[in-house]
């Protein structure tokens, strides 16, 4: 709920929760705010959710009270300052999140603001807890692209008293239950707080000053922080700040196959709450409303992606009835036209498998399941039971097409010489709409190698087999290229190359390409505040000109004329 009014149909005259979000309030599993609030009203707990509340007066964030337990604090789905700069810097005029698609809800820093905005309202309230990918990914020291510095742990910013990081769902629970009886959640796995004294029998990282100081510490606080993610494996973090201690605790179990069916099965509406839809809908409704999370987790490890930090390494996976059932659901509503937009998850084609050892002992902290050279032998790639699943769904009655819109590894499907043609055979032949989108980023191999991505060769190999089958099928379906500009180690003449390749060997011109966004919480951030590989501690070249960014850019994307006298 979102109003008083929805609190005194219900006979409530206080809150036990509040959470406070950057999102408008939108009811889908999805989005993370809505999720908490789903999970703890599951367990009983009465709980309102406050979107994107102006920050100018009390009106929006007092409107439900003070809560009894604690509030929710979270800077939304997406970082706020990715959320509102593009990476060369300029204010972005859309926000998917916001009704009416005009972005001028969400505050820069939001996580900041909102927890600034409870204090200003509310003298000695109930315990703020922050949340989120922007709380989590920020929560040691970190380098900040925005104002060009490393910041402190975002604990010690927003005077919030604790963090649950990661996806979170066993430690928020945890804390609620300690809360309950009255107890301080400094035990819980998966927070961090602030302490007066550090926690000896953590890993002691070096001291925010120290990292200031010296770039290399900060490598070496980060490579702690990048082992210390996994609930087998990993041990807590302490970090010096300021004569203050940041404690991480240990991360939180993660989820089992049955409970991550429950969440799943939680009554979610799918919509955007009425309070909002006054001011519009929102955009991201078009894809997220009728799409299927099938898992959490990847462990494909692009050093410029934040994903296997935030939501961790190994995959939690959903059973194919849970999944067949949300398809068979989505046939009741009414809007439903008979189209799921995606069924996939951050890595579309890791659902079903994992690491025996991995699940065993945690993730590896000295070798990667997969870099720009290998698949570790220890991962037996294996896409039979995604085949089967895909053909699960498709068969439900009033679904006409599923497509598969996530990130598909095609690295993987090379790799999978038992079911790795079958596997593509069924998105070629059911599951693409006129397109593939793939994500080979770069071609240098030096370039590849610190983003952490295939060599092109691999994708040589992948685009043969993807354009014989659409031959054999008799279709004319194309493959589509994310590809990054001004990545550490990358120079105009590596852009150049690439232009050549995609040229001649792909036979197309790419219509867009990104350039690089330094975020919290990824090893190509540290390279980039560094300007240091953070294997060799070896100098290497990093564009800090937006100019010369843009250049890098337009580099790869100008057209040209084929041999054959036709652009593309």
């Amino acid at each position: 709920m979102t109003t008083p009014e929805e609190m005194q149909r219900r006979g409530w005259e206080q809150l036990d929760v509040i959470l406070v979000s950057g999102d408008a309030y939108i009811d889908s599993p999805f989005i993370g705010v809505a999720m908490v609030g789903r999970i703890l009203e599951r367990e009983g707990y009465r709980v309102g959710i406050i979107g994107q509340p102006d920050i100018e007066s009390a009106d929006d964030i007092a409107r439900l009270g003070e809560p009894r337990l604690f509030w929710g604090v979270s800077g939304g789905s997406v970082d706020s300052m990715v959320s509102n700069y593009t990476a060369t810097k300029k204010f972005r005029n859309s926000d998917d999140y916001t009704p009416g698609g005009k972005n001028d809800r969400r505050p820069d820093r939001a996580t900041l603001v909102y927890t600034n905005l409870i204090r200003r309202h509310f003298k000695n309230t109930a315990p703020i807890v922050l949340g989120g990918i922007e709380a989590s990914l920020r929560r040691i020291t970190h380098y900040d692209y925005w104002s060009n510095k490393l910041r402190k742990p975002i604990l010690f910013d927003a005077k919030a008293d604790y963090l649950i990081y990661g996806m979170g769902e066993i430690a928020l629970l945890d804390l609620v239950h300690a809360l309950e009886k009255g107890e301080e959640p400094t035990k819980v796995r998966g927070v961090c707080y602030v302490s007066k004294t550090p926690e000896p029998d953590y890993i002691q990282l070096p001291s925010h000053a120290e990292c200031l100081k010296e770039k290399e510490r900060y490598i070496d606080m980060f490579q702690y922080f990048y082992d210390n993610n996994d609930p087998i494996s990993a041990k807590g973090l302490c970090e010096e700040v300021d004569g203050r201690y940041l404690i991480q605790n240990p991360p939180c179990d993660y989820l089992s196959e049955p409970e991550m069916d429950g969440l799943s099965a939680m009554p979610f509406t799918r919509e955007l709450h009425p309070f909002h839809r006054k001011a519009g809908e929102v955009k991201c409704l078009e894809t997220i409303k009728f799409s299927i999370m099938t898992h959490q987790g990847c462990w494909g490890e692009c050093n410029f992606c934040a994903i296997g930090v935030h939501q961790g390494r190994t995959i939690r996976t959903r059973s194919e009835a849970s999944i067949v059932g949300e398809a068979k659901a989505f046939t009741e509503y009414k809007d439903f036209k008979g189209i799921i937009s995606d069924v996939g998850g951050p890595t579309a084609n890791m659902y079903g498998y994992e690491c025996n050892k991995k699940l065993k002992l945690g993730t590896c902290d000295h070798q990667r399941c997969v870099d720009s050279r290998h698949l570790c032998s220890s991962m037996k790639v294996d896409h039979s039971r995604n085949i089967n699943l895909l053909r699960q769904v498709r068969d439900v009655p009033g679904i006409k097409k599923a497509f598969v819109a996530s990130g598909i590894r095609y690295d993987l499907i090379n790799e999978d010489k038992r079911h790795g043609y079958d596997y593509l055979k069924e998105l070629v032949r059911h599951h693409i709409s006129g397109q593939m989108k793939v994500a080979p980023e770069h071609t240098q191999q030096h370039v590849l190698d610190l983003m952490g991505k295939p060599g092109k060769q691999t994708l040589i190999d992948f685009k043969k087999l993807y354009d014989k089958l659409n031959a054999d099928e008799g279709k004319k379906q194309f493959l589509t290229y994310y590809l990054i500009a001004a990545h550490p180690g990358c120079t105009e003449a590596d852009m150049h190359e690439l232009k050549r390749f995609t040229s001649e060997e792909l036979k197309m011109n790419p219509e867009q390409a990104q350039v690089f966004t330094p975020t919290p919480g990824t090893w190509s951030s540290v390279m980039y505040y560094t300007e240091l590989d953070p294997v060799t501690r070896k100098r290497i070249f990093v564009e800090k000109d937006t100019r010369r960014k843009e250049k890098q850019k337009e580099i790869v994307v100008k057209k040209q004329q084929f041999r054959s006298g036709f652009a593309s």
